[in-house]
This record gives C-alpha cells, structure tokens and sequence, in this order.
C-alpha cells in the first residue's frame, strides 16, 4: 500500500508516521484554517488565489503566517514532487499550535503545519453527461462562512444529509436565501443569466467564484451577484456546483424535482468547456 510522504512541521515524513500532540489546538478546539489547491500536470492551478485565501484565513483568526509566499510555494513543490500522480489535490492544514487547554489564545506559540497531497478525483462521465442529484436544507452553519475554517462540523452534517438522501450535495438556505452547498459554491442561470450569491461572511468564496466571473466576462455572459431566493434556485433554467474537485458541474434534480428540463444545459456546457481551456493554458 502506497504511504506518501508529507509534509508536518518541518519535516518530509511518511503518511503514516505524521502524528501531532493531543493538546494542538486543531484537535481540541478545531482552532485553524486550511486550503485545498488542485495540481494539473503538476503545475497549481490558481495558486496566487489560493494563496491570498489562505492568508486572508490566517489574518482572520490571528494565526501569524509562518511562512513567506516562497516558502509555501517551495513546501508545497516538495510534496507534489513527492507524489507520483501528475493531477493531484494538494491540501494544506495550518492550526494555532500546542498549548494548555484553555479558550483564549495563548502566546507565544508555534502554529502546526501540515500539507498532503493525493491524486484529484473529479466527476465522472456520467456525472457530467446527466448532472447530479441535491437537496435543500437549511443553513445552521456559524456566521462567519468566509473564514476557509478547520471547524467543518456544520458541513460535515449537510455532507452527510445528501448521502442519506441520495444526494451528491446539499444545496443550504438562510432565511429563504441561497448561501452555498455542503462544500461546494452554487449559481443559477434564468434566462441566458448566471446569478451567484454576493461574496460575504455567509458563503465561503470559492476560488472558482472569481475563475466564473472571468469565464463570464470572456464568453459574453451575464453575470450577477446578489441575494437569491430559495424560489428562484427551484425556477432556475439551470444550477451549478462549483469546487476544486467538481470544477463545474450541473444539478439535475434538487429535492427529487427537475432542474430546468433535468439535464445540464447550455450555460453549463459554455462554462464546463472555458474552464477545460483555463485549466490548459
């Protein structure tokens, strides 16, 4: 069985032989943040987006950067290198550290890093042809979404809800707005139009919300940013998943109902075949 080598703390190790003490505050209080990156033909796809969010993470919870931009570069080089795989997914994990148990922040602490990789698995064929099947629930996760957080329980449970309905996502709602899906971004299309939720503290902005936009702007489309209602996800002509792993992918059905005419759609087909071409360049 194959036990990659990762990166903790200073060191190249085995998978298998990563270990961290008990009191790092990832493991008590889920106190980090993370990044996931994907690698096409061993080159980072996006890698000063990912970057500037993984800093704005750091910054927004008063974890000191412990690296400069090059020295993430340089340590994230060495784990895909590592890797046999060409297209990986590269994740980084990044907490406050070791110290007492106790809730406020301590001093003087080193923070724990962590970077793996392993090869990226994206949507198959089938997925793509026919679209996938979600659900709708209600949003419970905290308020502060933009924060890329290690604390996921609240997307741990939407997760699990679209695989107890059969579901590859939970599309969520606040107050009768779209926020975003278990891990995933979400868009509409009516009319010719793509409509994503505005970038704020409610959804996390993914890296592809910017890499739509521009695909938007480059192939002559609308594109919207505003509050949606849960009424205008189900009248929608098409919805969209976005993410590092979908890429861009069409919802068939939402709650068992048709999505549109229930397969993907034209705007889908226009944005699926930009991002191939971003991805190439």
């Amino acid at each position: 069985m194959h036990d990659p080598l990762v990166y903790l703390n200073g060191a190249m190790t085995p998978l298998s032989e990563a270990k961290i003490p008990v009191l790092d505050r990832g493991f008590i209080f889920g106190d980090g943040i993370y990044e996931v990156i994907p690698i096409y033909q061993r080159k980072l796809f996006r890698a000063e987006h990912h970057m500037a969010r993984l800093f704005r993470s750091l910054a927004s919870i008063g974890i000191t950067n412990p690296h400069t931009r090059d020295e993430w570069m340089a340590l994230i080089g060495q784990v895909i290198s590592a890797h046999p795989a060409d297209d990986q997914m590269v994740y980084l994990h990044i907490t406050r550290g070791v110290a007492k148990r106790a809730h406020a922040f301590p001093k003087d602490i080193t923070p724990t890093v962590f970077i793996m990789t392993n090869p990226i698995v994206l949507p198959s064929a089938a997925a793509r042809k026919d679209g996938v099947a979600c659900v709708s629930m209600e949003d419970k996760r905290w308020l502060r979404c933009e924060i890329k957080s290690i604390s996921l329980l609240g997307n741990v449970l939407a997760a699990q809800n679209a695989v107890e309905n059969d579901a590859v996502e939970s599309i969520q709602f606040r107050d009768g707005f779209l926020t975003e899906a278990s891990s995933s971004n979400v868009w509409i299309v009516k009319d010719g139009e793509v409509m994503g939720p505005p970038k704020d503290n409610l959804i996390l902005e993914g890296i592809r919300y910017g890499l739509i936009e521009e695909l938007c702007a480059a192939g002559g489309l609308t594109f919207l940013a505003r509050r949606i209602t849960r009424e205008e996800v189900f009248a929608a002509d098409e919805v969209l998943l976005t993410s590092a792993t979908k890429e861009v992918l069409a919802v068939s059905t939402i709650d068992g109902k048709p999505v549109g005419k229930g397969v993907p759609g034209p705007i889908y087909a226009t944005l699926y075949a930009a991002y191939q071409q971003a991805k190439a360049a």
